[in-house]
């Protein structure tokens, strides 16, 4: 009858004391793997967008066409420390910052427009 019962029940054996510990290193190499991964993937591109963007700001100039964030077009008519006057329609101005411009176009879009 024993036999039959340590046939479906397995023999319970005594583990060790202590169990073993990982190595330093087998502990850290997810975080030396995760770092560089994030650095190449979200930190980097980011800064390259962001010194784009401080460029084509830089470069800003009357009469360059431009889009702001609202999704307005219009053509740069002054620039100031901070703000822009931008003309949207004949005669129709408008101020808004610098920050606001997302794309330059083309010179001649808005003509075709």
């Amino acid at each position: 009858m024993l036999e039959l019962l340590d046939l479906l029940i397995p023999v319970a054996h005594a583990q060790s004391a202590a169990p073993s510990q990982p190595g330093l290193l087998a502990a850290t190499w997810p975080l030396l793997v995760m770092l560089p991964l994030f650095y190449f993937l979200m930190i980097r591109p980011q800064m390259r967008r962001s010194k784009e963007a401080r460029e084509m700001l830089g470069k800003l100039a009357k009469g360059d066409e431009v889009v702001s964030s609202g999704g307005l077009a219009g053509r740069i008519t002054a620039i100031g420390e901070n703000y822009l006057t931008v003309e949207i329609a004949d005669k129709v101005e408008v101020k808004f910052q610098k920050a606001a411009v997302t794309t330059v176009l083309p010179k001649g879009t808005l003509k075709n427009l």
